[in-house]
């Protein structure tokens, strides 16, 4: 047998560790779920006695609600993660958000369903962060990369089973096989193993999970707000410019009716794709930033396609939508990124928080794209924001570090 035969031998056994596949079927479920509110909201909203504007309007809020839950969320499992360790987040996180999309199912008035969408926020906001801050402090520095993208993989699974879920059955049953893979998940976690960086962090008595940190250096400070500002693209195609696919359609003269579920689904596909792509390149090239960098600029290429470019067929607009989301794909790297800049004792913090800030930013988006709309039309309040997000994210990147080659075993 070959040097470089036992050399692959060796980092595939690596990639394939149980923590390593645990990251990535908790990214299933994040995927799942967060594909999932965009397919079901329309027929979830018709049936709870919606119609016409009102599935806009209510379908806005109840994405709101939703990223609220994610931004609280993500504060509360960042710290926990740090003070109580990456395993701690894994349990307590996947049980809120099966049980909250459980009840989802049993839903029978508006309130109620943004309850559950809030509660399910909460949940779901600490598992891609734990899971990359696992995935980074479990592997050497020289495969860091590959392991992101086994998660990403394992995130287009997630996508394509809600799409398919959520045409087979009743938007109810959806939200209750989301559940019971949570749990099923839940299940698996149990061996899983917490990594050695964190305890020995822990032993070394320093200040763990401490937001303060985050605000009282400013150099630090900078570096988290950074980190935060690169992934705005990203949320601003999913949450405005996919969410509302069958608007932007309607706007753009396509007659033919366009399916929400549908536009998300290969969205989300997409940016998987994009994910693996993304995490590749950053392996061949030797860096993130560069192929961020590329990820960025590719996206704001396809955001003026898909505003300002005329198509007449449903077919054209969805392949712009399978491609913004490829250009997406520079979220899980994004993650990464962050999480491999700050110390052990941060580094959940971060890689928790700086994805759920990312998504709670469709918050305001959406405010000041429903403030531009009515006297800019649709499309060119969109682009506003659009070019204004890519212009933000590429200074956040021209201002971090390169990360490829760091070092995960050090505190702030």
């Amino acid at each position: 047998m070959t040097n470089s035969t036992t050399n692959s031998q060796n980092i595939l056994k690596q990639l394939l560790q149980l923590p390593v596949l645990v990251a990535a079927l908790g990214y299933l479920v994040d995927m799942y779920d967060l594909f999932l509110f965009n397919v079901v909201r329309v027929p979830s909203l018709k049936e709870l006695g919606f119609e016409g504007d009102q599935l806009f309007e209510e379908g806005a809020r109840l994405l709101n609600i939703q990223m609220a839950g994610m931004l609280i969320g993500g504060i509360i499992w960042g710290v926990m993660g740090d003070k109580r360790g990456r395993l701690s987040v894994l349990f307590g996180s996947i049980i809120i958000y099966s049980l909250a999309n459980i009840a989802n199912g049993m839903v029978g008035t508006i309130p109620q369903y943004a309850i559950c969408r809030f509660i399910a926020g909460v949940g779901l906001a600490g598992e891609l962060g734990a899971g990359v801050t696992l995935v980074t402090e479990i592997l050497p520095r020289q495969i860091r990369g590959y392991g992101t993208t086994i998660v990403a993989t394992l995130g287009l699974v997630g996508a394509i089973a809600a799409y398919f879920v959520a045409e087979l059955f009743a938007w109810r049953v959806s939200y209750y096989v989301g559940g019971g893979m949570g749990l099923l998940l839940l299940i698996l976690r149990i061996n899983v193993f917490e990594s050695r960086i964190f305890v020995d962090a822990k032993n070394k008595h320093v200040s763990r999970g401490n937001l303060l940190m985050l605000f009282n250096n400013r150099t630090r400070f900078i570096k988290y707000l950074m980190s935060i500002l690169v992934g705005l693209p990203i949320w601003f195609v999913v949450g405005i410019l996919i969410t509302f696919s069958p608007e932007f359609a309607k706007a753009a003269g396509i007659v033919e009716p366009i399916n929400a579920g549908k536009a998300v689904m290969l969205t989300f596909t997409g940016q998987v794709f994009g994910d693996i792509a993304s995490g590749f390149l950053s392996q061949y090239m030797q860096s993130r930033k560069k192929v961020i960098l590329l990820f960025i600029l590719l996206s704001l290429a396809f955001v003026l396609v898909y505003l300002l470019i005329p198509v007449s067929s449903s077919y054209s607009f969805y392949v712009i939508c399978a491609f913004l989301g490829f250009c997406n794909g520079y979220w899980t790297l994004f993650i990464t990124i962050a999480a491999e800049l700050f110390g052990t004792n941060l580094r959940a913090t971060v890689a928790t928080t700086v994805p759920n800030f990312v998504r709670g930013a469709t918050i305001p988006l959406l405010a000041i794209f429903k403030f531009l709309k009515p006297d800019m039309g649709i499309m060119y309040a969109a682009l506003v924001i659009g070019v204004c997000t890519s212009a933000i994210a590429l200074i956040a990147l021209w201002n971090i570090d390169e990360t490829f080659t760091k070092e995960m075993d050090y505190v702030e």
